[in-house]
């Protein structure tokens, strides 16, 4: 027998159901236009098309660069690590203050700051200069650490989790995907025609100026909603969603739920390999194939992109149907096996199909698991730390793979055949979390409400809400108050030693 709440219609369940006052105290309409909202979902995707852009060129042009700026590997990369080195360093405090002030403030400026860092990097690369070509990045990164958050907080803004977040997630990423495609795949053509590798870089400068002027008609129409508009409500637990906070919120930051926790462990491994994967395909098609580096290009774009147009249908997928804790692990999954076959099947027919296991399961990752971390969270108007945090993590053990990696190359005579087993690694750890997560959803409530479809989340509205104010309230509230603490204070650590990494790898260099 079902209960009555269980009979009631998905539409009329759940606490925001019981205000039907279509209008705020301050006369502002609660109901947002659907039309307002995808608008919003556009001009986001826009303003991040071009960092996906300059994202998918500089692993491109690693053979390039290598050649043109007269460095090795593990130099690459520390130009490679000095970007993440940034966003680590003030990735937390840009997720603090993009809560307290707004996503589209914050992407106002983010974005002017990345436009001049790939100004500087274009010229740096017209003079050949390395140093020059890390302070460029450094610059670039600096703007890229507020947007990074920013874009996500926007989002939470306006959709809730089962209600819309997945897809739009799914959009800007299928769209970055493209961008990330484009890039890629022209840079090294780009190099070829003019005769110059530095118009690659003077191109995606362009691009950027472009999300610039998208940036500007974003933040004119946020300051519109916000006159017009009061907000929107979880429909399933009535919460109100913020896009900016009236305060600091230090200790809700600090008191993040464990699952929260196990889906940035997860994120930790499937993020790291598949960043330094990306970083290298390109050189690595190349050696695999014996194939010129315009060609090694398109296959490595193709096999890191082409899954564009399932991530869209991913977001709608997660929304509907929710099944995160399944995802993630049919993720890991497909990162271990592509992973395999590229150490343990060094042919041609074995390197091709890890390739295009990688393209499906790399396009399972971003959405599920930026989702998953908003399911999982207690507070939305902390979405932006959240997210900063995993972020930082992500950040932190990839400069430590990428250095490590680029070390390991190094005493290989610039093969992949010893660290190919460092990737097999990081993507069996993923594979692990991701089984322990999905075993966990079918005993554990807390853990469990990341498989709930979006009916089932409607109708239990009231039982996210109990196990809300049990974590805040409950006779276990002081030890997942240290949990949380203990985690947070991991995080620190592992970011220490991301920055001693790097800055060892800076003094050393190893520039044989």
């Amino acid at each position: 027998m079902k209960s009555d709440e269980e009979k009631r219609p998905a539409d009329v369940v759940g606490v925001s159901a019981l205000d039907e006052s279509d209008t705020a105290s301050d006369g502002r309409s609660t109901k947002v236009p659907m039309s307002m909202k995808i608008l919003s979902v556009v001009l986001v995707s826009l303003v991040g098309f071009g960092s996906h852009w300059s994202s998918g060129v500089t692993g491109a042009m690693k053979s390039t660069l290598k050649k043109e700026l007269h460095i090795n590997n593990a130099q690459y990369a520390t130009l490679d690590a000095s970007e993440n080195f940034i966003k680590t360093a003030l990735i937390l405090v840009s997720g603090i203050v993009t809560d307290r002030f707004g996503g589209a403030r914050t992407m106002l400026w983010g974005n002017a700051v990345y436009s001049i860092g790939a100004i500087l990097i274009a010229a740096a690369t017209q003079v050949r200069s390395f140093k020059f070509m890390i302070a460029g990045s450094v610059v670039q990164a600096l703007g890229d650490v507020a947007t990074q958050c920013a874009q996500y907080k926007v989002f939470s803004s306006w959709f809730a989790p089962s209600n819309g977040f997945a897809s739009t997630l799914g959009f800007e990423l299928g769209l970055g995907k493209i961008g990330s495609f484009v890039g890629k795949a022209s840079a090294n053509v780009i190099a070829k025609n003019t005769g110059n590798f530095s118009w690659v870089y003077w191109c995606a400068v362009f691009i950027n100026l472009f999300t610039n002027v998208v940036t500007v008609g974003f933040y004119v129409f946020t300051e519109y909603c916000e006159r017009r508009y009061a907000g929107s409500n979880d429909p399933a637990t009535g919460e109100k969603l913020t896009e900016k906070n009236d305060k600091f919120e230090i200790t809700k930051m600090l008191r993040l739920p464990w699952p929260f926790w196990l889906v940035s462990l997860f994120s930790l491994f499937q993020t790291s390999v598949a960043g330094v994967f990306s970083t290298n395909a390109t050189e690595f098609a190349e050696k695999r194939f014996n194939i010129s580096a315009v060609t090694a290009g398109w296959y490595s774009a193709m096999s890191q992109y082409l899954g564009f147009f399932l991530v869209p249908l991913l977001g709608i997928f997660i929304d509907v149907f929710g099944q995160r804790n399944t995802i993630m692990l049919v993720c890991g999954l497909g990162m271990l096996l592509s992973m395999c076959l590229a150490a343990f099947g060094p042919t041609i027919a074995g390197t091709a199909a890890s390739f295009g296991i990688y393209a499906f399961a790399s396009s399972l990752g971003p959405t599920v698991i930026i989702d998953s971390i908003r399911t999982s969270m207690w507070y939305q108007e902390v979405f932006g730390s959240g997210y900063a945090i995993k972020i930082a993590i992500n950040n932190s053990m990839t400069i430590i793979i990428g250095i490590v990696a680029g070390v390991i190359q190094d005493h290989d005579n610039d093969g992949y055949d010893r660290v190919i087993i460092l990737y097999v690694v990081l993507a069996a750890g993923s594979v692990v979390v991701g089984a322990l997560m999905f075993t966990m959803s079918f005993f554990n409530p807390t853990m469990g409400r990341l498989q709930w479809t979006r009916k089932q989340r409607i109708i239990r509205g009231e039982k996210i809400n109990a196990l809300k104010e049990e974590f805040e309230e409950g006779r276990n509230r002081e030890k997942q108050r240290m949990l949380s603490l203990s985690c947070f204070v991991a995080t620190i650590v592992l970011l220490l030693g991301a920055w001693a990494t790097y800055f060892w790898g800076v003094a050393t260099g190893h520039n044989d």
